[in-house]
């Protein structure tokens, strides 16, 4: 794993439930994510795209093959260590998963304020910057019913970008968008690339973002059955 790979799996498999019922679900799943690039994932439903996304980012323990992230091996990997690499991390879904009682500014800064030295007026600064970068300044103190599902996933990516990542994982941040809005939160997380070195994974079903993306790989059954861009290593 070199300094420019941020994630590595290499003979990479999953199952689902005991006994009779034991499915596998991941077959020799081997990939590489090299450092600021924008991966996209495709495949039909149920072909394993949100599992590979949990497994890589440490949200599911890893059952059999190898996962390096950012350096450290998950599988065998303890709950305190997955902690930790899951902290550098950001994830956005389908979702925005925004609490509908607080304002814009106040769901992007709610993660930051916990951690150790910062102060609200430092968080508040921080959160403000970030939902500036996603243009959304003129609506920092706006609750979640006041905007549109554009700007919700847009104080997503800020919620992400305020913690300054290494990895963004999306699943089907696009999903519910317009084909205008949809390519403008494509667009703000390539800038995370550019900008500032951050890897994006992002699972989805929209061609509308396919060119966008560095690199495309497809899923299915399980299985990865073609990868094409550069930035991206694989080998089904």
């Amino acid at each position: 794993m070199t300094s420019q790979t941020i994630i590595a799996a290499r003979g990479l498999n999953h199952w689902f439930g005991h006994g009779e019922a034991r499915k596998q679900v991941l077959f020799d799943i081997d990939l590489t994510l090299a450092r600021g690039s924008f991966t996209v994932l495709m495949g039909p439903s149920g072909s394993g795209k949100t599992t590979v996304l949990t497994l890589l980012g440490c949200l599911r323990g890893v059952q059999d093959g190898s996962v390096q992230a950012m350096g450290q091996e998950l599988h065998g990997a303890g709950d305190a260590q997955l902690t930790k690499l899951r902290q550098r991390m950001g994830f956005i879904f389908q979702s925005h998963n925004l609490h509908e009682s607080l304002s814009a500014l106040q769901n992007v800064i709610m993660g930051v304020q916990v951690r150790p030295g910062v102060d609200d007026a430092l968080a508040r600064r921080a959160g403000a910057h970030a939902l500036g970068l996603v243009g959304l300044s003129d609506r920092l103190d706006y609750l979640p019913a006041n905007l549109s599902g554009g700007h919700k996933q847009r104080v997503a990516v800020a919620r992400v970008l305020v913690g300054n990542p290494a990895m963004v994982l999306a699943d089907e941040p696009t999903a519910a968008l317009d084909k205008d809005s949809a390519a403008d939160v494509v667009d703000l997380l390539k800038r995370l690339g550019t900008q500032r070195g951050t890897t994006t994974l992002l699972v989805t079903h929209d061609p509308r973002i396919l060119d966008r993306a560095d690199s495309i790989l497809t899923l299915e059954d399980g299985k990865i059955v073609s990868c094409t861009g550069g930035r991206t290593g694989s080998r089904a």
